[in-house]
């Protein structure tokens, strides 16, 4: 009988296994048979863990990628503190990383409409979704320009929108053409056109 860490690092070897089989073969290319060989196990096992595909996709982007969660909250704790120039920047970056490490998952789904209308139901039953950041970091902004950090007629909604938006653009960028500025030069640049002439 499995012990409880070894079914979880069962359940590690199977998503880390997923992400090499979407780099390797694309997302139509990544069967459960060949996930379950590169993470050497069965496919009976991998759905001991998974109910499918889409189940360990939505693993993928929630637990293998970049942390995008814990820079927001991050973020979100620093609200009203330290240099908020700085502290949005840092989330850039990670936001950055986030996208650029997502792009081949998020793509390939985008590509195949029956995985696609899967995809979107169990975002939705689970409650998650690309427009939650957009949402938390519009709420944050809100709170620094109730603060007096941003100036009042910061549209914070917008801000937010433009911010992830320029991050996951740079993240898919990434994949077609070298850049000639390094990411973390690209958020600080983005952050301070953005809100550079609004901050107090």
């Amino acid at each position: 009988m499995p012990t409880h860490r070894q079914a979880e690092r069962t359940r590690e070897r199977i998503i880390e296994a997923t992400y090499q089989g979407i780099l390797e073969y694309g997302i139509a290319g990544a069967t459960t048979k060949r996930i379950a060989k590169l993470a050497g196990c069965s496919e009976a096992l991998l759905y001991k863990h998974f109910s499918g595909k889409e189940e360990l996709f939505l693993a993928v982007i929630l637990e293998h990628m970049p942390a995008l969660a814990p820079s927001l909250r991050r973020l979100q704790v620093s609200t009203g503190q330290g240099d908020l120039l700085a502290n949005v920047t840092e989330f850039a970056g990670a936001a950055i990383a986030f996208y650029t490490g997502s792009a081949p998952i998020g793509s390939g789904i985008i590509g195949d409409p029956a995985l696609l209308a899967t995809f979107r139901g169990m975002l939705a039953s689970q409650d998650v979704g690309p427009h939650l950041p957009i949402r938390v970091l519009a709420s944050i902004l809100r709170a620094e320009r109730s603060g007096g950090r941003l100036a009042p007629e910061a549209d914070c909604d917008a801000l937010a929108s433009l911010l992830m938006g320029a991050c996951y653009h740079r993240g898919h960028m990434a994949h077609f053409v070298e850049l000639p500025q390094p990411p973390e030069d690209y958020a600080r640049a983005i952050v301070r056109a953005l809100l550079g002439p609004i901050t107090r």
